[in-house]
């Protein structure tokens, strides 16, 4: 098995990259918002994964063969643009990405509870979601070798989940006709506008492979394979699985958080007789969890690469630089993106719905987590991919702009757009702040760094 010079093992073949990807990019959690934003979101898909989700797999696969180390983004952007500029970007992403996990957990923990028939509160609902956030952290800290397994089981639940969801419209579709016109012709409205953020955020992902680049044999030939399997797939699947909802459910009666729990009932009172029954909505709800803990083992393993990036450039205490003696896994980088996490799922439920408050959690995720795109993008720019950077770039900037826009479900828009402004400032500032106390100026490049 060979070590790259940081320390860490390549542990990592074409199978486990490419599960890796789609486990990364791939969240059901999207589905039943697009499916509620209408027929339109579909043609939505295609034109996100033409201008945002190839850019990306391109300006990915390019970057990392460049730099085959851990820390990617870190590593991509303190070549090109300097220590400060990666700090940042290093910065914003790794809290997008804290902002992600529990609202994420939120939903999915809402859809497992619903098609349980448990109603729910949030108390009941914000402890499940920690206890879910913490176990999946947890067990990702024992090494690549093991946790690759939990990303492997997660892609394929997602791609179980969206062959049974396109299998029952089919059959429901024949016996009744969809519940929703099909009219594809996307609509330019506050609701449609404010989805825009949800459907670019939700093509993201392959950028984190990147993360684990030190760690994936022979990276050159991988990737790009790779990259292409998972964008593919990711394509097929959010574009099919929105179209699967619509036939089994009116639009309108979609529910964002619910939606998926609501097709599972709607498909299992059509069919009835020995195509019915009580299985769909749970079968429905165990796909979605299988998948959500691939995404959290994803998540958790390749995020904890940036901070352990940092570390050994000096930038972070020297703890964050070491690896667990044993397990061979930055496993203080993984305890404070959960403790980070743990304080913002609590924080972010003050003075406001369980709802208002998950939308707060998305834009937060989608402006902090697309603010670094604009690194990756300037990279590939540098790099030769031109076409890419301008497609991925202007994706980029209307999302930010568009995740600012509140849905029909915020009742209180000042309160809404003043905890964007605050959590916004707060993570810049956070990383200013951070920079100069580490004393960036010292800074050295990261082991490897070319």
């Amino acid at each position: 098995m060979s070590v790259n010079v940081s320390g860490v093992k390549r542990e990592l073949g074409m199978r486990d990259v490419t599960l890796l990807a789609i486990a990364c990019v791939v969240g059901p959690r999207w589905i039943a918002a697009a499916a509620h934003a209408g027929p339109g979101t579909i043609v939505l898909w295609l034109v996100a994964a033409v201008l945002f989700l190839v850019p990306l797999a391109i300006a990915v696969a390019a970057l990392t063969v460049r730099h085959p180390q851990d820390g990617g983004l870190y590593v991509w952007t303190r070549a090109d643009f300097g220590p400060w500029n990666a700090f940042l970007a290093f910065w914003v992403y790794w809290m997008g990405i804290a902002f992600w996990f529990p609202s994420a957990a939120l939903f999915y923990v809402s859809i497992t509870l619903s098609a349980m028939g448990v109603k729910a509160s949030p108390a009941l609902l914000i402890g499940v979601s920690l206890a879910t956030l913490w176990i999946a952290l947890g067990t990702n800290m024992v090494g690549v070798r093991i946790g690759k397994w939990t990303e492997n089981v997660g892609a394929t639940a997602a791609w179980v989940l969206g062959v049974l969801l396109m299998a029952l419209a089919v059959i429901v579709g024949k016996q009744r006709g969809s519940a929703t016109q099909l009219d594809l012709a996307p609509k330019f409205d506050w609701e449609t506008i404010a989805f825009w953020s949800g459907i670019a955020y939700a093509m993201s992902g392959l950028e984190m492979v990147g993360l684990m680049g030190g760690e994936i044999r022979d990276p050159a030939r991988v990737l790009p394979r790779a990259a292409w399997i998972s964008s593919l797939f990711a394509t097929v699947f959010y574009a099919g699985s929105t179209l699967a909802l619509l036939i089994l459910l009116p639009a309108a009666k979609i529910s964002e958080i619910d939606g998926l729990a609501q097709a599972g009932g709607a498909a299992a009172a059509v069919l009835g007789g020995p195509f019915g029954g009580h299985w769909i909505a749970p079968a429905i709800a165990l796909l979605v969890l299988l998948s959500a803990i691939g995404q959290f083992g994803g998540l958790g393993a390749t995020v904890s690469r940036l901070p352990f990036a940092a570390g050994t450039d000096h930038l972070l205490p020297r703890i964050f630089g070491k690896l667990h003696p044993r397990w061979g896994t930055p496993w203080i980088s993984m305890l404070v993106l959960g403790g980070v996490a743990t304080t913002l799922l609590i924080v972010t439920q003050f003075g406001d719905t369980i709802r208002a408050g998950y939308q707060t959690m998305v834009s937060l995720m989608v402006i902090a987590g697309f603010l670094p795109y604009l690194y990756i993008f300037g990279s590939a720019w540098k790099l030769g991919a031109r076409t890419s950077a301008v497609c991925g770039s202007f994706v980029t900037a209307v999302a930010i702009l568009a995740s600012i826009v509140p849905t029909a479900e915020i009742h209180r828009v000042w309160l809404f757009e003043g905890k964007l402004a605050a959590g916004t400032v707060a993570v810049i500032g956070s990383a200013g702040l951070a920079y100069r106390r580490s004393g960036g100026r010292n800074s050295r490049p990261s082991a490897g760094e070319s």
